[in-house]
């Protein structure tokens, strides 16, 4: 990459970030697109899905003085170049090598898991205990946690996906 390029954020329409980055490549652009494994749910299934790790956000790589940045706006896929004052705002290289640097063999993002302590206030951000509050006990060798979820007027222990809570 020159030093005329930079990296630009683009904003996409909901789901679109492929067909985005797909029909920027087609005009010449370097688009990266970072994702990471998603577990999903759905009707007692269970998949590890591939999910942008930005929703509706891909980063673009433009040399202002030489490439048609404003053709960005017209892509398919794409809302709009973020711009301020009419013209684009850079974002640093540091924030993409950085995430380039954290991919896995499968060019995933490996996504760093908060550290929980024991009594630690945690919300289920996925699945049948969707949005419910609760409390961090403990973590097993793998990728599951053990929470205490307030159901029917007592504590209940649960062991779900270390990737289904986040801190309330």
């Amino acid at each position: 990459m020159s030093a005329l390029v930079c990296w630009y954020v683009v904003q996409t329409h909901p789901r679109s970030e492929n067909k985005a980055a797909l029909h920027l490549k087609r005009q010449g652009f370097e688009v990266y697109l970072p994702q990471y494994l998603k577990r999903r749910s759905h009707a007692r299934k269970v998949e590890i899905v591939p999910a942008p790790l930005f929703p509706q956000y891909v980063f673009v790589a433009i040399d202002l003085q030489a490439q048609r940045w404003r053709a960005v706006n017209s892509t398919v896929g794409v809302t709009r170049l973020i711009c301020h004052s009419g013209f684009p705002v850079e974002v640093s290289r540091d924030v993409v090598t950085s995430l380039q640097c954290r991919h896995d063999e499968g060019g995933f993002v490996r996504r760093q898991r908060e550290a929980f302590r024991a009594g630690q206030k945690i919300r289920v951000r996925d699945g049948a205990f969707s949005d419910f509050p609760g409390f961090f006990e403990s973590m097993n060798d793998g990728d599951r946690v053990a929470v205490l979820l307030e159901l029917l007027g007592r504590k209940v222990r649960v062991m779900l996906s270390a990737d289904v809570i986040e801190a309330a």
